[in-house]
């Protein structure tokens, strides 16, 4: 079996593999990007909302504006959040406004498959090669290449080898542990659960969090019109007694832990359920291998920065490929090196911040309580400091 050569494999087509593939190619760089699934965009369907949405920082707004998928979203899909109210299990608050730290909006909420679908024709327009429904069954490692084996169904086993293997394949990436990169996920004891709801009144823009006495955090994020996505990461008996729940009564049981702040909610989307871990590893990159995305980093959905993270990564590695001068190889050690040092800090320290919150507002002791709290109460009265705090997750 004879390999198909590329500069760069990027195994794994999630949102972060369809915004990496393009952004490398424009590189001039030869390119293929595989994945187990078929590589399709979703068909758009007006009646209905997909439960799983992403907060799009600024930053990666810019990023995906540069390789001409911001554009393609529809706009009447896509929510801006202008204000975040956030509060604590002792009735301290914290405010955060767009319009204080001059921007246009905090994040955007936009749907899954709207981003996989304004992702994808950027893809083939750069002239990546597209391989879907194929899943990962070897991967061996030589001096100058890494060679990757699919078995696409029905069809003969085939070889890529990629002088840059990517692995973009998630937090339990199968090209990770073929790779001898040991680590396993740390879960939370928790469970996300996620829905959308309609509201009885408008939510101009402005998201709402609490972190609750029972340990759990409970997310509202605007969506376009008088709706809203939730997300509730929640303990692991909270959760199964929530996803339990007929959908008007588990509209009624988030209505209420929201104090009602939007009226009466309406079930749009069944809820969904996503185990919740910690992800650290010893390295994000070996011999001719970068991880990004989840496959690098795994981190706790109460700031909404996982996919900003990756999209940080596909940013990154592509710029530093792109500045690598008189070295043609893209997976040469000082490449790799320069990669993983640019995403060391901001990854330690977002994983770091949102660990933090999580153990912090875990435990129900009076004495942590009062302290989280009286802490929440300072930040916002300290606008320096808020902007400190804000500005690595709007950039």
């Amino acid at each position: 079996m004879e390999a198909q050569r590329y500069d760069v494999v990027i195994a794994g087509a999630g949102l972060v593999g369809l915004a990496l593939a393009p952004a490398l190619a424009r590189t001039g760089l030869s390119v293929a990007l595989v994945d187990r699934a078929p590589i399709a965009a979703p068909e758009p369907d007006p009646a209905t909302w997909d439960s799983r949405v992403y907060a799009i920082s600024p930053g990666s707004a810019t990023f995906l504006r540069a390789l001409g998928a911001w554009q393609r979203l529809p706009a009447d899909r896509v929510a801006p959040i202008e204000a975040m109210r956030v509060a604590g299990d002792a009735g301290a608050t914290l405010t955060f406004s767009a319009f204080d730290f001059g921007e246009r909006a905090l994040a955007w909420i936009a749907e899954e498959r709207a981003l996989r679908a304004a992702l994808l024709p950027g893809v083939f327009e750069a002239g990546v090669t597209v391989v879907g429904g194929a899943p990962f069954v070897g991967l061996i490692w030589g001096a100058d290449e890494a060679r990757l084996t699919l078995a696409p169904d029905g069809e003969e086993a085939r070889e890529l080898s990629a002088r840059l293997l990517v692995g973009a394949d998630g937090l339990r990436s199968w090209v990770r542990t073929a790779a001898g990169i040991v680590a396993e996920p740390r879960p939370y004891g928790q469970t996300a659960v996620v829905a959308n709801f309609a509201c009885g009144l408008a939510h101009h823009g402005i998201a709402r969090q609490w972190f609750r006495a029972d340990g759990s955090v409970l997310a509202w994020l605007p969506l376009p019109g008088r709706r809203i996505s939730i997300v509730w990461s929640a303990p692991e008996a909270l959760a199964a007694e929530l996803l339990a729940l007929s959908p008007a009564t588990l509209a009624e049981r988030v209505a209420a832990a929201g104090d009602r702040a939007l009226g009466e909610l309406t079930p749009l989307t069944p809820p969904a359920a996503f185990p919740l871990a910690l992800l650290k590893l010893p390295a994000a990159i070996a011999h001719r291998l970068a991880l990004v995305g989840d496959a690098a980093h795994g981190v706790h959905p109460l700031a909404g920065q996982g996919v900003n993270l990756g999209f940080g990564d596909a940013r990154a590695l592509a710029q530093v490929v792109a500045a690598r001068g008189p070295v043609a190889d893209p997976g040469a050690p000082v490449l790799l090196d320069r990669y993983a040092r640019r995403r060391a800090e901001p990854v330690l320290a977002m994983q770091a911040a949102t660990d933090g919150l999580a153990r912090l507002f875990g435990p129900s002791t009076p004495w942590l309580s009062s302290l989280r709290n009286a802490g929440m109460t300072a930040v916002d009265r300290l606008p320096l400091l808020k902007r400190a705090l804000a500005q690595p997750a709007l950039r």
